[in-house]
């Protein structure tokens, strides 16, 4: 956690939020406009919890577009090699789970991960990675526990998940960034050793990316907070687990830690559903009837309230989808190639037909473009930025490449066989796609990024206008009626003078490091469309006004693509750092694939020589990344169904 920063302003949560003006003056009710405030506040109170130079407004996705030059410098990452403790510890898990794999113990009779697989990681510390030594954990780095969770996804991607779910997302972090020191002393340890381990219960079954829609409530009774409601798709609820569940007090969000009974009983029940996704492990709902929590398990953070701590660990559990996302898509790589050397079609194998080099080529690429983010975003949370800008991206692009790779590469290559029981494909199609929506939906957190990246400029230059337009009743301004000219004379100057000066100034070109000249190109094409999006997107926001909230395709259709922009940022300059040509080719592809879905430009036929030309080079066993992954048989065992 880091030092708490002073509020650019003050928000005692009564105040009025301009977001909040915005959408009654553009004819929302009051309850959604109040709802859409208490969200606005809770992101201003998880922006506090930074030093400034740490919050969004300086972070390097916000910069790149508002600033006068891109700062290159903090688009790189700089991975670390994980300390010799920490090294050992994964090591360890990763042997833990190849050695289960290959004796085929894994999963129990229901096809979950068997409760001693999780017992066998507890002993080499796995559950302990991102819990501080004080407590008995490893205390890893991010930069060194989210790729990890790539190695481990190699493996299984569900126990990558679970890490994930327990480090992050679940009750780790809430108490060790918002837990007092007692609580940290009481839970810590426990979750560390696995002895317990942990869940966040945030949906419910009325409330998913709407925070505010909230009903489970915890009400104070003595010295105990008497918990009533129900929370849906909670994964790894398991009696006897600890829990962070966000509820209701005193009609304000909070979070309490639950150490779930060692049973079901009448205050506490698990509501079984059936479930395509997440099917290895154990994601159920809950039901509290009168349930007691120990009053000292509440959460307090210093500033805010429960969906301040919701929103702080989200970030960690983005960049880990992400890397659990690298590692899957190897493993869908190492099983498209021996197949694609076996089949034959008239004659030759189809690893030497130009469209199964396309698909290798292309997803050699995703996976590269997906280690790239993650290695950025862990650099940015250790060096102490929010991330939210940069962790939304990892998450959207990760998943949409999972889902690609998953439906048109790897399915395809592999045709009607794909859904055969006992295949790859057929077995996890659903956890394929649906990281899609884990961490938030894809398209709903693409605005979600287009509402940190405009926030900072709306309230500087369009907020004054609002407040003068309400001052005046004016719903719907326009410029050529004098008596609106008249109502704006004194808010629109400030406005006007930034719209001059990026007419009469250029923004400086970027300082690139040393660079292949395929790359380069890419970086300063990404560096140039970045500088180039703040008039569009600041045209937007004029041509709009009020009515910007309504027009979510606009919104979602800018923020995509200032992420490809950054996502061909990212990889360029990743790839310029590694030293395997056949990364940089991969890279350069796939950000020549994102160029042309930006400009509209046709593929050429010097690019499909040079994409066939890498997929052929790497169905040869040119990427080493992907050594050690066993493959699937290549003609599975057909399985007796049902039919």
């Amino acid at each position: 956690m880091n030092e708490t920063s002073p509020p650019n302003r003050v928000d005692d949560g009564n105040e009025t939020s301009f977001a909040e003006t915005a959408l009654r003056m553009g004819g929302k009710s009051a309850d959604e406009a109040k709802r859409t405030g208490a969200i606005d506040r809770a992101d201003d109170q998880v922006e506090q919890l930074f030093k400034v130079e740490y919050q969004t407004v300086n972070s390097p996705a916000h910069r790149a577009v508002w600033d006068r030059q891109v700062p290159i410098d903090l688009f790189r990452a700089t991975p670390d090699a994980p300390p010799p403790n920490v090294r050992k510890v994964m090591d360890e898990s990763i042997e833990v789970v190849r050695r289960r794999r290959l004796a085929k113990t894994v999963l129990d009779g229901e096809g979950r991960v068997r409760i001693d697989v999780l017992q066998d990681l507890a002993a080499v510390g796995y559950w302990g990675l991102l819990v501080d030594p004080r407590f008995g954990g490893v205390g890893a780095p991010f930069r060194s526990f989210a790729p990890f969770l790539t190695r481990m996804a190699m493996e299984d991607p569900t126990i990558a998940g679970l890490a994930s779910v327990h480090g992050c997302i679940g009750a780790v972090d809430p108490v060790r960034s918002f837990g007092s020191p007692e609580q940290q002393a009481r839970f810590l340890p426990r979750l560390a050793s696995g002895q317990s381990l942990s869940a966040f219960a945030l949906t419910e079954p009325g409330a998913g990316s709407d925070l505010t829609a909230l009903r489970t409530r915890a009400e104070r009774k003595g010295d105990a907070y008497v918990v009533n409601g129900e929370k849906l798709f909670v994964t790894n609820v398991v009696p006897g687990n600890t829990i962070g569940l966000v509820c209701l007090i005193d009609d304000a969000p909070a979070v309490l830690i639950c150490e779930l009974p060692p049973e079901e009983n009448d205050s506490f029940e698990i509501r079984k559903y059936g479930i395509w996704a997440l099917k290895h492990t154990y994601n159920r709902g809950i039901v509290f009837r009168d349930f007691r929590v120990p009053a000292a398990n509440l959460l307090t953070p210093v500033k805010g309230n429960g969906l301040t701590i919701a929103y702080h660990g989200l970030n960690l559990g983005r960049v880990s989808l992400c890397a659990n996302a690298a590692g899957t898509m190897r493993v869908m790589l190492a099983n498209i190639l021996p197949w694609a050397r076996y089949r034959v079609t008239y004659g030759q194998a189809i690893a030497k037909r130009e469209l199964v080099q396309r698909r290798i080529g292309r997803l050699t690429g995703l996976i590269v473009a997906c280690d790239a983010l993650v290695a950025w975003c862990a650099t940015l949370i250790d060096a102490g930025y929010r991330g939210e800008m940069e962790c939304i991206i990892a998450k959207i692009f990760g998943s949409e490449s999972q889902k690609e790779a998953a439906v048109e590469l790897f399915m395809k290559t592999h045709g009607g066989r794909s859904f055969l029981h006992g295949h790859l494909f057929g077995d996890n199609v659903h956890e394929y796609l649906a990281p899609c929506i884990y961490e938030g939906e894809g398209e709903m957190l693409g605005m979600a990024f287009f509402k940190s990246l405009v926030k900072q400029h709306g309230t500087t230059y369009f907020e004054p206008v609002g407040r003068a337009l309400q001052e005046a009743g004016i719903r719907k301004p326009n410029l050529m009626n004098p008596t609106h000219v008249w109502a704006l004379r004194r808010v629109m100057g400030p406005y006007t003078a930034w719209l001059l000066s990026q007419y009469l100034t250029t923004s400086s070109r970027p300082t690139l490091p040393p660079m292949p000249d395929g790359l380069r190109r890419q970086a300063e094409f990404a560096c140039e469309q970045l500088q180039a999006a703040r008039l569009e997107i600041s045209g937007t926001m004029r041509r709009h006004q009020l009515q910007l909230a309504d027009r979510q395709c606009r919104m979602s259709e800018l923020s995509a693509r200032v992420q490809k922009m950054i996502v061909i940022l990212c990889t360029s300059l990743y790839a310029s750092d590694h030293g395997d040509e056949l990364v940089r080719e991969a890279a350069e592809l796939l950000c020549r694939d994102l160029t042309r879905d930006l400009v509209g430009r046709r593929p050429s036929d010097r690019y499909f020589r040079a994409v066939t030309k890498l997929g052929a080079s790497i169905a040869d066993g040119g990427f080493t990344s992907i050594a050690g992954v066993e493959a699937e048989s290549i003609l599975i065992p057909y399985e007796t169904g049902s039919a």
